[in-house]
């Protein structure tokens, strides 16, 4: 298998595993009935909840409007597309399953939002009285993927297709 093949089941995986969790969450624990700030104690610094974020990364942009969401679509489904050019070209393994993992996070996420106009976040993290953050399984995806970009520059500066270039 190609790191470009890989590279796309790894999206796919992602993409399939992040809407099995969602589903499981939303509707076998009946987190889509519960209040939108609903919060079920797991852990001293881990707690289930249901937040509908209507915007990006941290509720940043966030809109419920048609025309919001239809931008927040649009500009999703152009970075997904500007992502698998950008892994089209490369034939590095773990390159390819670093941004198959961001890919399919972002069309995980990308998929409740053209479903219910929101993302749905089920894992919240705090600590000590602060408040770090709530996320879902695509935005685990999509930081793992990062992580594995940014290790994949630091073990391999010049790229096999970059080698012999001059």
């Amino acid at each position: 298998m190609t790191p470009r093949q890989l590279g796309f089941l790894t999206a796919a995986v992602a993409l399939v595993a992040d809407q099995a969790v969602k589903l499981v969450m939303l509707y076998g624990f009946g987190f889509a009935d519960m209040a939108r700030d609903a919060r079920i104690f797991v852990l001293p610094v881990f707690d289930l909840v249901m937040w509908k974020n209507s915007g990006i990364s941290f509720g940043w942009f966030s809109s419920e409007s048609p025309a919001g969401i239809a931008a927040l679509i649009t500009v999703e489904l152009l970075v997904v597309a500007a992502l698998g050019a950008w892994m089209w070209t490369s034939a590095r393994r773990v390159f390819c399953i670093g941004l198959g993992l961001v890919i399919g996070g972002a069309l995980g996420n990308l998929a409740d939002r053209f479903i219910h106009g929101w993302v749905a976040d089920f894992f919240f993290l705090h600590a000590f009285g602060w408040n770090f953050f709530a996320c879902n399984p695509a935005d685990i995806m999509i930081s793992a993927g990062v992580l594995l970009l940014i290790y994949d520059s630091a073990i391999d500066t010049r790229a096999p297709e970059r080698q012999g270039a001059g």
